[in-house]
């Protein structure tokens, strides 16, 4: 049954129905915003939604939450904020939890339209507070669709992450402004942050769950999470999931790739999980995993998951166009195909890379995979390029020095892993010429090698220590794995080339030809014949 509530546009009141005048930015400056004013739709909307939630029914508030709070959004509420929640609560009898999940919409709203005022950037942190510890300290007999989950732990981080941003910035404060960031100093602790995310995971058990699941003890991705019987609440389960997934992010963001690996490690990106039920989650799981293997040198590992992400993205984008995550979705794609590029031109492996890939690949960036292929200075520029494009937006979590000169830092954290990225593409400045004379020998001599590559004996060795040492990487469990598709050992004076050869994988072939030949006898079936 689809959602029964689709608005009518000449019902709004006229406060919404017309756009602000110009001049007007900032969350609640609208003159005409009256933040007690609830239009009859919202109630019906809240009303409805409470109904709902209490009766469990997850596929009603899913089609509330992600459709009718959108399309309300769009036509009403495109440059204010939505009715205050003092304001709604007598329609949904104060019910204290559903007013903290309307706060949650309310600040992700106003975070998304508008541009939220320092103090309500630390309303939005308490909320999550009293949010989170409801679902960690109460009990939740809630079932929410996955969506909405994930939406707020992602929230949950996104909202962190422009706090740093915000407070980093600094020389442009008012007085009030800077007042404020010494009253709330603990407003977006780093810890805090982490710590409510760490304590949803424990709390959740949901490394018990995901355990016993490869037991077959337990049914979880087959479930969606959900408990189709109605007996327990999905809540705090789903919340430790995501939570993994925002662990790894806050980690990336902070620079410490290897604790945001561990923190996702049990969840089998291998395998069909429940991460790949929410577009989102799934797209956001493989960047920030990518990424983080990419700054670890696991360069085989980033391209593998990359590239089966970007093949997802290819064949299902055009399903999710009216989604409000569409935008994201598109950016997301664009900067996966960037760091793909980074990877293969620092470890060519474009045997793991599907051929539709590979082709958008060359579309985007086959001049620049080109010149970084040189290791001049114009091809760090590229390095340099795509890097700032297609990173996350790093932070520095530490409060600042509110004391004079006030200067701008939000930067710093982002120069720094440029500076350590960069600082390892130049340590890997002549590895591209090594490769390429491997590639046309089986066995060289090292003087030959030398005279070719017009450097002297030892500094030749010390080329070939760097291949062998960039080339390698360790791997979550702590063994050493290869990224070359080129080795070689000396033996003698003499280079042994030995060339890993792909296993060719007949039966992914058949498997694409066959799914072809049902499509088109499909087709076939649904042409009516005179």
């Amino acid at each position: 049954m689809a959602s029964s509530y689709d608005y009518d546009d000449a019902s709004l009141d006229s406060r919404y129905a017309r756009p602000p005048s110009a001049g007007q930015g900032g969350a609640g400056t609208d003159q005409g915003y009256d933040p007690n004013f609830v239009p009859d739709s919202v109630k019906t909307f809240v009303v409805h939604l409470y109904r709902h939630i209490r009766e469990k029914n997850v596929y009603e508030i899913h089609q509330m939450y992600d459709g009718s709070f959108q399309r309300l959004s769009d036509r009403m509420f495109r440059e204010s904020p939505w009715p205050s929640v003092e304001a709604i609560a007598p329609y949904v009898d104060n019910d204290h939890v559903f007013c903290l999940l309307y706060r949650e919409m309310w600040f992700r709203h106003l975070y998304a339209r508008l541009s939220p005022t320092g103090r309500q950037r630390v309303e939005s942190w308490d909320n999550y507070c009293s949010l989170f510890s409801v679902v960690l300290h109460g009990v939740v007999n809630m079932q929410l669709p996955n969506q909405w989950l994930w939406d707020m732990v992602d929230e949950f981080v996104y909202q962190f992450q422009s706090y740093c941003q915000y407070r980093a910035k600094l020389k442009n404060k008012t007085e009030e402004e800077l007042q404020l960031l010494r009253q709330y100093d603990q407003a977006w602790n780093v810890y805090g942050v982490l710590n409510y995310l760490q304590a949803l995971v424990e709390k959740s058990a949901i490394t018990d769950v995901l355990e016993r699941e490869k037991e077959g003890l337990e049914q979880f991705t087959a479930t969606d999470g959900y408990d189709y019987e109605g007996g327990t609440s999905n809540v705090l389960k789903m919340l430790g999931y995501y939570s993994m997934i925002g662990l790894l992010r806050v980690h990336c963001l902070l620079g410490d790739y290897h604790t945001g690996l561990k923190c996702l490690a049990p969840i089998d990106i291998s395998q069909q999980g429940v991460y790949n039920v929410v577009i989102g989650s799934h797209i956001s799981t493989i960047y920030h995993y990518g990424f983080a293997n990419l700054m670890l040198r696991r360069y085989v590992e980033a391209i593998r998951e990359f590239n089966k992400i970007l093949l997802y993205i290819l064949k299902y984008k055009q399903y999710h166009q009216k989604s409000p995550q569409y935008d994201q979705i598109l950016k997301k794609n664009e900067q996966m195909y960037a760091l793909l590029a980074i990877c293969l031109s620092l470890c060519p492996q474009n045997n793991l890379v599907e051929e539709n890939v590979n082709s958008q690949l060359r579309d985007k960036y086959n001049e620049k995979m080109t010149k970084m292929l040189r290791y001049d200075d114009e091809a760090y520029a590229v390095y340099d390029e795509l890097f700032t494009y297609a990173c996350p937006k790093f932070i520095t979590p530490s409060a600042p020095v509110l004391e004079e000169p006030l200067t701008n830092y939000n930067q710093d954290a982002y120069r720094l892993q440029l500076k350590l990225f960069l600082y390892e593409v130049k340590q890997q400045q002549l590895l591209s010429g090594v490769r390429s004379f491997l590639k046309l020998y089986s066995t060289i001599s090292v003087g030959k090698l030398a005279a070719y590559m017009e450097v002297d004996e030892p500094t030749l060795r010390t080329i070939l220590m760097t291949y062998k040492h960039k080339m390698h990487a360790v791997d979550g469990d702590g063994k050493i794995i290869p990224n070359a598709d080129v080795d070689f050992y000396i033996s003698e004076d003499i280079v042994h080339v030995v060339e890993s050869k792909p296993t060719k994988r007949y039966g992914d072939y058949f498997l694409r030809q066959i799914l072809k030949f049902e499509e088109m006898i499909s087709e076939l079936d649904r042409i009516k014949l005179d």
